[in-house]
């Protein structure tokens, strides 16, 4: 009977160690440990360890990842450090009294990494893969009445049209002279689409519209988009660059631009729209030579825009390469952002990083920060449209990206991780990664 009830309380009291454990604000914290981490061969990640939890390296690995520990006066903390010693994989477990699982990390080990920081403005032209449908617009044919032969034929907004009667199709102007001259031979229109990963086809005849004496179909068609953004980092020895943190998408149709082709050439910033409570505000810029390229757009994706850059065409704060901190290198407090609000001058501003949000999976918003400087605060009310891509600082060493402006705290803003941006380049081994989209800018639209 005895044996009985001390069983039962052991087990009563574990149970409520684990009930108590697992609210608490470091259960909390090793939870939201990304599954995957990079750390950097001269980094330590550092947390601080509480009874009943337990960390340990699987044995069979453990040769590239050592754990330290401090030992303290408090026997129910201590910090423990991960301390890499060569390149490779290792995985961290976390566990209760040693044998309940709690958290299962995989690290990966790799070489210092050196960028050279941007802030640059730069022009970004995008050549959409094909033709970009954004809109329907109803035709009123000779004898008044009102079709939309596009719509009637299945076309959708954000098909891309690649090909017509199989001529391959790059530009808006392209497509409305084709189509013309269809009508005007009397001439069914055999069209090639793109939607989402599927191709597909459908045959349309144009119809004279006469207002504007052509035939149309019933479309608005967009072939680029075209915006000032801020060039983030560049590779000094594979010349990749990265810039803006976040994905290009179509202003009509909020869908990302699929890169057929595209360039960033020098901005000049003549002006500064400041943000307001409910109003983000821009940088007003304007491309200095739309001929002088300083790199091309090889992908557009959910961390920015990246392609090759001409080194020799840009100027930066830092003259020497600095070195990347990953995620769990950053911390809560004092950071500056390189950007540029007059001319072609990178300038240094003070900014707080608020909160660190170690992520799953790679995502966007890992980190929410707050614009301190007061000449930047008087000069542009805090972060605004075009400064996404403006390189964080933080020790001397590049952290990340500003992406999005708090639409209702001009002076608050979110950006990126430099983890998630230097897989995107391929400079460092990719995960799976989730899609975000995110507004940049839109150009022109002709009607066909």
């Amino acid at each position: 009977m005895f044996k009985i009830k001390w069983q039962t309380f052991i087990g009563f009291t574990l149970a409520t160690l684990i009930v108590v454990f697992t609210t608490s604000p470091q259960f909390r914290t090793i939870y939201a440990l990304p599954k995957y981490m990079t750390i950097f061969e001269d980094e330590i990640a550092f947390w601080e360890v509480q009874y009943p939890l337990t960390i340990d390296v699987h044995e069979s690995i453990e040769d590239t990842l050592h754990v330290k520990s401090i030992t303290t006066e408090n026997f129910f903390s201590k910090p423990v450090f991960l301390e890499p010693l060569k390149h490779g994989q290792a995985i961290v477990d976390f566990k209760l009294f040693g044998f309940i699982p709690v958290k299962q990390v995989e690290v990966d080990v790799v070489a210092p990494i050196k960028v050279i920081a941007g802030g640059q403005s730069i022009g970004v032209i995008l050549k959409s893969e094909g033709v970009l449908v954004v809109g329907s617009s109803p035709v009123v044919s000779i004898d008044g009445s009102v079709t939309n032969p596009a719509k009637k034929a299945g076309i959708q907004v954000g098909d891309r049209i690649l090909q017509i009667n199989d001529i391959t199709v790059h530009r808006d102007v392209e497509v409305a002279e084709i189509l013309d001259r269809c009508g005007n031979d009397q001439k069914v229109a055999s069209i090639l689409l793109k939607r989402n990963e599927e191709n597909v086809y459908v045959q349309i005849k144009p119809i004279l519209c006469p207002d504007t004496k052509r035939y149309r179909i019933g479309l608005f068609v967009r072939d680029s988009a075209v915006g000032v953004g801020t060039l983030t980092f560049f590779d000094p020895k594979s010349f990749v660059y990265g810039a803006l943190g976040h994905v290009i998408t179509d202003s009509d149709t909020n869908q990302p631009i699929p890169c057929g082709d595209g360039k960033i050439v020098p901005a000049n910033v003549s002006g500064i729209q400041s943000g307001k409570n409910g109003q983000p505000g821009e940088k007003i810029g304007n491309f200095i030579e739309e001929d002088q390229l300083i790199g091309n757009i090889e992908k557009n994706t959910q961390f920015g825009i990246y392609g090759k850059i001409n080194a020799e065409k840009i100027d930066s704060v830092f003259s020497e390469p600095i070195e990347v901190a990953s995620m769990n290198q950053i911390q809560p407090g004092y950071a500056e952002m390189l950007t540029v609000i007059d001319g072609q001058t990178i300038e240094r501003f003070a900014i707080q990083i608020e909160k660190v949000n170690m992520q799953n999976y790679p995502e966007g918003k890992g980190i929410v920060v707050k614009v301190i400087d007061e000449r930047l605060l008087a000069r542009t009310g805090g972060i605004v449209q075009g400064m996404s891509g403006s390189p964080i600082i933080q020790n001397e060493k590049i952290v990340g990206a500003i992406t999005h402006v708090f639409v209702h705290d001009p002076t608050k803003g979110y950006g990126c991780f430099m983890d998630w941006m230097l897989m995107e380049s391929g400079i460092i081994s990719k995960k799976n990664l989730n899609e975000n989209q995110r507004l940049f800018s839109g150009l022109t639209q002709i009607v066909i």
